[in-house]
């Protein structure tokens, strides 16, 4: 017991959480501008735009996030090859961000799309008198409007992204889990790491979710 949670031990787990944070931080990003990018097309006049957005909203939604890990990480190479005729290796970190990030995107699409809706119809039609554009209309008036409702939510799929980074162990990428499962193989005890994982889960959430009501509270008084 006190070897697996020996300093060096204790600094490999402390990476690898940092490792899940980094995920976590790419793929929400990642995921903002996707939603925010679907949103915009599901609500504007292109019946193309709408079906694409749809089909994508839909699909990763219906679909595992695990199976679309799993689908990056191996149908990715199969590809590339493909096109380019000569193999591509293939970062565990970066196919996990690339995931998680199209997976956050299709549940951060509804979330903003709800957002986006409930700004009031007299500032859309505001922004139509003075002549803007689609684009500059929800640049300059109405994403800034929808901000304040787009922030809680957002934080909360962070906390989701967080414990979700777990996933892409299974290909390879040591982040939080996968170290409390190297460390468990060596000692042949996988209850302490795992143990740990867990309460190190648990403060990162619990911690995340204290600042993003905070901020919550602030956006609410601003009103």
């Amino acid at each position: 017991m006190e070897k697996i949670f020996a300093a060096d031990n204790l600094l490999f787990m402390a990476r690898s959480a940092g490792w899940s944070i980094i995920i976590a931080v790419c793929a929400l990003l990642a995921g903002t501008v996707l939603g925010i990018l679907a949103a915009a097309a599901r609500i504007s006049k292109s019946k193309i735009l709408r079906a694409i957005s749809t089909v994508y909203v839909e699909f990763i939604r219906g679909t595992p996030m695990l199976v679309q890990i799993l689908f990056w990480f191996l149908g990715f190479p199969v590809v590339c090859k493909a096109i380019t005729g000569s193999a591509v290796n293939i970062d565990p970190y970066a196919i996990g961000i690339i995931a998680m990030g199209i997976n956050s995107g299709a549940y951060s699409c509804e979330l903003i799309r709800s957002a986006i809706m409930a700004v009031d119809r007299g500032q859309w039609e505001a922004a139509q008198s003075l002549g803007l554009s689609y684009t500059g209309m929800m640049r300059h008036i109405i994403l800034p409007q929808a901000f304040k409702r787009i922030v809680p939510p957002l934080v909360s799929e962070f906390v989701t992204l967080i414990k979700d980074s777990s996933l892409i162990s299974t290909i390879g990428a040591v982040e939080l889990t996968q170290s409390a499962k190297v460390l468990g193989a060596r000692y042949y005890n996988f209850i302490p790491p795992l143990a740990l994982a867990c309460v190190v889960y648990l403060t990162l959430t619990l911690t995340i979710s204290h600042f993003g009501k905070k901020i919550e509270r602030k956006l609410a008084e601003s009103d």
